[in-house]
């Protein structure tokens, strides 16, 4: 039967149109335009001004191999891939590209730009499909505030988020990090390190963190994991730490340390508030202060501790609340209250301190210690002042009053001054190895002399009320004044101090990347050199050595 050609024409439009649809709805990569094609049987070579299509993605160089069997084409020159929807194009001197899985290797001189983002590289694997480029030996990505650098880099364009691997290093006018995982969001330009973080600024501080960081680098906060921030006057170290530079504020939590250079004050606690620019720190919770001295150190414990120590305050001093144990090489002593006064180095105890040097124990309502060129000089109690010191013969020498003054030399008291309502009592000795009696006084001012620790001459004013009890006739009330408490049970000790909050001191020699070569020097193996002896034509086979024949042989 014969076919109308009404039928025959239906047909044919039917199945381009057919062919049409299919290939717009699937992944073949389309030629739109090039100046020349040659070949054929699935393999084309286009050549000038060539255009191609895959879906959304259009694909321009100066020439082209296509492989119209497999879908996938080896572009040359100029290569440029630019999606229709999203603002990102990828630039290189040579690529593949895969129109089955949409996947474009680039190579040489690469590219790629999102916005405001523009990453170099030489080696690039572009997924078209899921949006994401990946890097390998060496990259660099630049936007309008920082410029990244490393290895290797995953760029995941829909999240608008970047994985830096390998030697990674930040910069921007403020600062430089370096690193060996980061992750970088483009958007908030924030960017979050994993392990070992070090950081520099233009004016030189330090930044370091060993379990990683985070950095607002827009806002300039920071968060470090076991962190430390170092200036030129201050150094302060936490678990977590955390740095606003704008506002000069660091916050610390779990082993807080703030070290102030210039007081060589160093305060620990479990959390901790620093304004730099104030001089002003809050530490609380198990807090230390170590005082270091050149000869020795002071130790302070305390529940809560606030320092004010700034150039423009008339007032720089250290508050200590609660729990106060003191130890210095010549002192120790507990209070419930401490102020440390910067400007004079005096310490004031308040509520119920007590005071051990060597021999004595001293206590009051509150005192005041004086230190001059890091030693005890002078002590002054208020109220209640209570002085013991014992003898050769462990027997406790007593004096009280409303008022005392100790002075002190070389870390032993040498005289002690006693203002109103004065009471004395010591032993009397032969030879310092017999008690004669005890020598008991009233008077309105005592002046007591002291060599080695032992009473040696006491002054009285003018009407002094005093006997002398003989050893026969001494029992416990006779030889002790209204008051009398031996308290050294509650002396602290460097092993009390040290249970309070043990500490970990900080690694000098603590890996830094700044330290690490920017680049290796590796020496060339034996078939390394030997190959390239090979290929300048310098390469001598050495002789093989034969025995030498005789007439004999």
């Amino acid at each position: 039967m014969k076919k109308s050609p009404f039928s025959f024409l239906s047909i044919l439009i039917f199945t381009l149109w057919t062919f049409s649809s299919f290939g717009q709805g699937t992944n073949t990569l389309e030629i739109l335009k090039a100046d020349s094609l040659k070949g054929a049987n699935g393999f084309e070579r286009l050549l000038g001004s060539v255009r191609m299509k895959n879906q959304n993605t259009l694909i321009s160089c100066d020439s082209a191999h296509f492989f119209r069997t497999s879908n996938m084409a080896k572009l040359y020159g100029r290569v440029l891939i630019e999606d229709q929807e999203d603002p990102v194009t990828t630039r290189s001197t040579y690529a593949e590209y895969d129109g089955n899985t949409k996947l474009a290797k680039l190579r040489n001189k690469v590219v790629f730009t999102n916005g405001e983002t523009t990453l170099y590289t030489d080696y690039l694997n572009y997924d078209r499909a899921q949006n994401i480029a990946t890097y390998f030996n060496k990259g660099k990505v630049v936007d309008s505030t920082n410029v990244l650098t490393s290895e290797r880099g995953r760029y995941e364009v829909n999240r608008e988020r970047i994985t830096f691997l390998d030697k990674v290093v930040l910069v921007n006018p403020d600062y430089t990090m370096k690193t060996e995982y980061l992750v970088y969001l483009t958007i908030p330009k924030t960017a979050e390190t994993k392990g070992l973080t070090n950081l520099v600024s233009k004016e030189g501080n330090t930044l370091d963190a060993q379990k990683g960081s985070f950095y607002d680098t827009q806002n300039k906060n920071f968060r470090f994991f076991d962190g430390v921030v170092e200036t030129e006057t201050s150094r302060v170290k936490a678990e977590e730490l955390l740095y606003k530079e704008l506002e000069a504020y660091y916050e610390g939590k779990e082993n807080v340390r703030v070290f102030n250079k210039e007081r060589q004050v160093e305060i620990f606690g479990d959390v901790g508030q620093y304004w730099e620019d104030r001089g002003y720190s809050l530490v609380h919770g198990k807090a230390l202060v170590r005082r270091y001295f050149e000869k020795d150190t002071l130790y302070l414990t305390a529940d809560t501790l606030i320092s004010q120590d700034h150039e423009s305050d008339s007032a720089k001093y250290l508050l200590a609340f609660h729990s106060i144990n003191l130890i210095k090489a010549d002192l120790s002593g507990i209070a419930d209250s401490l102020v440390y006064n910067y400007n004079d180095s005096t310490i004031q105890l308040f509520q119920d301190p007590v005071i051990w040097n060597q021999k004595s124990q001293i206590s009051a309502d509150s005192m005041v210690f004086y230190i001059e060129n890091e030693e005890l000089k002078r002590v002054f109690m208020k109220e209640k002042a209570f002085a013991i010191m014992t003898d050769t013969l462990t027997n406790f020498n007593q004096m009280k009053g409303r008022k005392m003054t100790g002075f002190f030399e070389e870390g032993q008291i040498s005289k002690l001054n006693i203002e109103g309502n004065g009471e004395s009592l010591y032993f009397a000795l032969e030879g310092d190895t017999l008690t004669q009696g005890v020598n008991r006084t009233l008077s309105a001012t005592i002046e007591l002399k002291f060599k080695e620790g032992a009473i040696k001459r006491v002054k009285y004013d003018i009407k002094p009320d005093g006997r002398f009890i003989p050893v026969q006739k001494l029992d416990e009330k006779s030889s002790r004044l209204d008051g009398f408490l031996w308290r050294l049970e509650e002396k602290p000790v460097l092993d009390s101090i040290f249970a309070w909050r043990p500490v970990i001191e900080i690694d000098p020699d603590q890996k830094n990347l700044f330290n690490e070569p920017n680049a290796e020097i590796r020496m060339p193996t034996e078939e390394e050199i030997q190959k390239s002896l090979e290929k300048r034509g310098l390469n001598k086979k050495k002789p093989v050595l034969t025995p030498l024949k005789t007439k004999n042989n």
